[in-house]
């Protein structure tokens, strides 16, 4: 299996998982807040929904894409949540459905795009591969939003991986996203695993690293735990820094989340 088809894999797998979460939930619960604020469980889907639209926008619809993206730029301090709370305010059993209708538009355009395509987003354009590890990245992030409004605790599996390495490749983004100028040399980040494997990227001789659990570094990158709720350890000051501004998904800087808060 390419690293492509298992990413793909891994992006449907987690969306089964998240499905499960929802998929017999009473109507009422849908408005059920996260800890996300001001977000309930349906805005969770509704981003997630709305992300798939224009993932399936940019693979589809390059011109379509632009034009979307330009309106973007023009009300980006709300582009997003705008979306979140018009998806959120369908019919919970339609915006399942959309849901699910999209996420399997997404992944069957992902699988048909070639190799070495790119493909146009609000940050830099990737390859479908790298597209279909963002969109992993958000479905577990918000299905740990939605897991957590639930009261139900999602324990951490081998997909990660892919989540791992995303953290670790957006360290610049991380900078550059607050006008920061990131440090010009790689760190290493060795991480273990969920099964006790060891994730490792970057330079083995690199005088900068960070060492810790997979599963803390994805949830500091996604901003859904405080630096001082995770076991992660930084050797320099560079990486230590990195830490207090990690960053993996697109838009704004983030502001993560509280000291003791939930993940």
């Amino acid at each position: 299996m390419t690293d492509a088809e298992s990413v793909f894999d891994d992006l449907k797998a987690e969306g089964d998982d998240v499905d499960r979460l929802i998929a017999e939930l009473p109507a009422g619960s849908w408005s059920t807040p996260t800890p996300a604020p001001g977000w309930t469980i349906a805005h969770q889907i509704a981003h997630l929904a709305w992300t798939d639209d224009k993932s399936l926008l940019a693979i589809t619809d390059a011109e379509g894409f632009a034009a979307d993206l330009a309106e973007a730029a023009a009300r980006i301090a709300t582009f997003v949540d705008d979306g979140a709370a018009e998806g959120a305010s369908q019919p919970p059993a339609e915006l399942l459905a959309r849901w699910r209708d999209g996420r399997a538009a997404v992944l069957g355009a992902l699988r048909a795009v070639p190799p070495k395509s790119r493909i146009p987003w609000y940050g830099p354009p990737m390859s479908a591969a790298s597209m279909a590890t963002a969109r992993l990245m958000e479905t577990w992030a918000h299905g740990l939003d939605v897991a957590g409004a639930l009261g139900v605790k999602r324990e951490p599996v081998a997909r990660l991986r892919h989540i791992a390495r995303l953290a670790a490749r957006t360290r610049d983004f991380s900078y550059v996203v607050r006008g920061e100028t990131p440090p010009t040399e790689e760190f290493r980040v060795e991480l273990t695993g969920p099964d006790g494997d060891l994730w490792v990227f970057g330079p083995e001789d690199a005088a900068q690293r960070v060492t810790g659990p997979a599963v803390d570094l994805c949830l500091l990158a996604a901003q859904r735990v405080h630096r001082s709720d995770t076991a992660l350890v930084a050797e320099g000051p560079d990486a230590d820094h990195w830490l207090d501004i990690a960053q993996m998904f697109a838009g704004p800087p983030g502001d993560g989340r509280a000291p003791g808060g939930p993940a």
